[in-house]
């Protein structure tokens, strides 16, 4: 294969949500496409929830409320008590000062001078060449450490409410999550690829629980503060606030179009890695076959191509990133330099105390922080409601059909399937099944041949319902499947897929995944049944031995055997093998097909297989092509014809 462009490797990896249409994927085994879909539709829906998974803890969340205004006011009173102190120590200092105070600081001067007249400060006042100053400045100074102690303590109390709070709420969306996860049909994961549905537990549930936790905290306590420093810069003095004012706009403006250009070449640095995640992980996958056709030098210049890309957009978007802090910081200090300069003025004119310009000071640097907290945290608010619309759009999901009223409980079945002219497709518009007609009694054993995308797998899947049929009618003794509780539908019907699913556990219990009220010695008994005994008896711990990722330490068969053991255990009166023997030797093949000749007595047998040998001794074998059957009878029947059977098990024609 040539080595492809940047743009060429960009649209196939990545996983950039912004305007951007990604190829359409077709679920496995013909089902049908999905699309994925970019920012949050509805902000204020998805916000209301939110809410819902809070407002249960709307007791704790007003204790959160009270104590984030608890904490910022004790905050701003404590800073604000430096004020009557410097004041009272300049004019101790220089008894001839003209020092007006504003309303707010004769209140906190005749609070610290009632303070100071009682008897432990009354002592301290004995000492020094200035004990009532002294017994004054001490008495404001415990004064703030109070009101900061206060502080400090809501905050954490805040911090751990809201903490249980975020917690509490994470775990709820989880759960719903999960739970809406499990129901859903199996259609949803033909259409959805596991690592986006994976994507909703971690990445997206994680943004919200950061939101909640921190970001939302930040955002009310920084509106909070930005208030209440604006109250105490309005009592303090009203015009060396219109002078901090006259800043805002170029803060929230600089702020804005700095945020602007961040967000956009962060966009572009998370598409770009993006891009270099998913050439690691097919190339990594894919490594046996890179390196069969010698294609690793093309797989290092592609990955070059996207790992530049990568680093020129992290520059920018760190770039911008970083300058924000700087910037705010600088205008912030020039904000700070002006305000000091006209304060001497007012100091010198007005009579405005060393100690109010002092505090006013610290208040004008204090309040441009809250705004660029504010501007900051917004763009991590905004992807934690994506993340969470695209959380509850999996919530939204339709579940699996309900059960009817009436519906039977599917006990005593005896496998005697039929469908009558069934005609199927995944998508409107398009028809994969043709009036398919078939019988299968109990005890025989129906195969299934035809070439790739015949509708082989689709017939079983519409036996399970894992999709519902158009047209026609599929019936098990007689009985419309539509009619039956969906669970015992499905108990009724074991499956041995090409694919081998095991769990992460023992031998054990895997096999009784199968039916989980049976007995160790049932277990066994499955495993004899399956060929599988011999092998789980030469295993380290034999029935106890850990099962490691997806059966990573068993081989292809044996990982085969034990879903067969498994299928045994389930008793299921009806049984679907499709192409179970496809992907192992002839040897483990053989071993396969005695635990199924075994597993098929007195079932229903459904078999499907592109290995023509497996299907000899069936009952009837159904040739399909284009989701029509068009030859139907036993091996030898078939044979005669000279049809298309007769050419592929001659090896005249190959199954595409």
């Amino acid at each position: 294969m040539a080595k492809r462009s940047l743009a060429d490797l960009q649209a196939r990896y990545s996983r950039s949500d912004k305007g951007q249409k990604r190829p359409m994927m077709g679920g496995p085994r013909g089902g049908p496409a999905m699309r994925m879909h970019g920012k949050p539709k509805d902000m204020k829906k998805t916000i209301g929830r939110i809410w819902s998974y809070v407002s249960v803890y709307k007791y704790r969340l007003f204790t959160v409320l009270f104590c984030m205004l608890f904490s910022t006011v004790s905050s701003l009173i404590g800073a604000y008590l430096l004020s009557p102190i410097i004041n009272r120590i300049t004019l101790a200092l220089k008894p001839d000062a003209d020092i007006s105070l504003s309303a707010i600081g004769r209140v906190a001067d005749r609070v610290i001078g009632r303070v100071a007249e009682t008897a432990i400060f009354e002592k301290i006042a004995s000492y020094g060449k200035f004990p009532t100053v002294m017994a004054y400045v001490f008495a404001g100074v415990v004064i703030m450490f109070s009101f900061y102690l206060v502080s400090v303590v809501t905050t954490y109390v805040q911090s751990r409410i809201m903490l249980s709070v975020s917690q509490g709420a994470s775990e709820r969306i989880r759960n719903d999550l999960f739970h809406r996860v499990s129901m859903l049909p199996v259609r949803y994961y033909d259409k959805n690829p596991v690592g986006e549905v994976m994507s909703r537990f971690t990445n997206d549930v994680d943004n919200i629980d950061m939101m909640l936790n921190n970001t939302l905290t930040s955002l009310v306590s920084g509106v909070i503060t930005l208030l209440g420093t604006f109250f105490f810069m309005v009592t303090t003095n009203i015009w060396l606030t219109l002078v901090t004012v006259v800043f805002i706009p170029i803060f929230m403006l600089g702020g804005a179009r700095i945020a602007k250009f961040s967000a956009r070449h962060y966009k572009s640095q998370q598409a770009a890695l993006g891009a270099v995640n998913g050439y690691i992980e097919e190339t990594v996958k894919g490594q046996r076959v890179v390196k069969v056709f010698n294609h690793e030098d093309t797989c290092v210049e592609e990955f070059e191509l996207l790992n530049n890309d990568m680093r020129d957009k992290q520059l920018k978007a760190q770039f911008f990133g970083g300058i924000m802090g700087p910037i705010m910081g600088n205008t912030s200090q020039i904000s700070y330099a002006v305000t000091i300069g006209i304060g001497g003025i007012l100091m010198c004119t007005t009579g405005l105390g060393p100690g109010d310009l002092t505090v006013f000071a610290n208040y004008s640097r204090q309040f441009s922080m809250p705004i660029n907290m504010i501007s900051q945290n917004m763009s991590t608010v905004f992807a934690a409601l994506a993340g969470a619309e695209r959380v509850f759009a999996v919530m939204d999901e339709e579940p699996e059909p309900a059960d009817r009223a009436d519906a039977r409980d599917g006990k005593n079945i005896r496998g005697d399937v039929v469908l009558e002219n069934v005609s199927f497709g995944y998508l409107p518009g398009q028809t994969v099944l043709k009036n398919i007609s078939l019988y299968a009694h109990p005890g025989q054993k129906i195969a299934f041949v035809g070439s790739t995308g015949a509708g082989k797998t689709t017939i079983t899947n519409l036996l399970n319902r894992f999709y519902d049929i158009r047209s026609g009618r599929i019936t098990i003794d007689g009985v419309d499947i539509k009619d039956y509780q969906l669970k015992e539908l499905r108990r009724n019907i074991a499956m041995v897929l090409q694919e081998t699913n095991l769990f992460t556990g023992t031998v054990r219990e895997n096999i009784r995944y199968g039916r989980l009220d049976a007995t160790d010695e049932e277990i066994v008994a499955a495993a004899r049944t399956a060929s599988a005994h011999s092998f789980i008896m030469r295993l380290e711990h034999g029935y106890d031995t850990m099962i490691e990722g997806n059966g990573a330490n068993l081989s292809q068969g044996q990982r085969q055997l034990l879903n067969i053991a498994r299928a045994a255990l389930s008793r299921a009166p009806i049984l679907v093998l499709d192409e179970a023997t496809s992907s192992v030797d002839t040897r483990t093949e053989r071993l396969i097909e005695r635990g199924m000749d075994a597993l098929m007595e007195d079932r229903t047998t459904f078999v499907i297989a592109h290995r023509l040998s497996t299907v000899r001794n069936s009952d009837a074998i159904m040739v399909l092509e284009k989701g029509e059957i068009i030859e139907r009878g036993d091996h030898d029947t078939l044979l005669a014809m000279k049809g298309r059977y007769y050419e592929l098990y001659t090896g005249k024609k190959e199954l595409e």
